[in-house]
């Protein structure tokens, strides 16, 4: 299921999904950093709960651990988290990244090391994300995060 209704959305999802896994993790932390302050879940207690025995999961594991997990979801690997992932709802998939992100923003989760850098070729999509309204990049967001998980 995508929810990329628009060329320039599906365009830049396309482009995140040629990225490698870890340039994929990293755009989703950058992006929710470049959106945070507008965020506002409001998800269904059932999606909230999923999200959370999912989260929880990958908060108690070592910090290489985690980032393994979220690698192994971006990557579709098949293994016992990356299908818990798969079997979340959409929303309840958007909370687990919403979630992670928070964990990593409070140091409960794996970081992205302060002195990381985005490689060059991912520029222009970092560019064309930022001219997306606020609609089209959450529409991005679900995209991208439904197709993680494993096939």
């Amino acid at each position: 299921m995508t929810y990329a209704a628009d060329n320039t959305t599906k365009e830049s999802l396309e482009k995140f999904q040629s990225f490698d896994v870890d340039t994929q993790l990293a755009l989703l932390w950058f992006g929710y950093l470049d959106l945070k302050e507008q965020l506002n879940p409001a998800n269904s207690t059932a999606a909230q709960a999923t999200a959370g025995a999912l989260y929880d999961q990958v908060r108690e594991m070592s910090p290489e651990q985690q980032l393994q997990a979220q690698r192994d979801i971006i990557g579709r690997t098949d293994n016992e988290v990356s299908h818990s992932y798969k079997s979340l709802s959409s929303s309840a998939k958007l909370d687990l990244w919403l979630r992670l992100a928070q964990g990593m923003d409070e140091g409960t989760i794996i970081q992205v090391p302060s002195d990381y850098e985005l490689p060059s070729n991912t520029q222009d999509f970092a560019n064309s994300i930022k001219q997306l309204d606020f609609e089209q990049r959450i529409n991005f967001m679900k995209s991208a995060v439904m197709e993680m998980g494993a096939q």
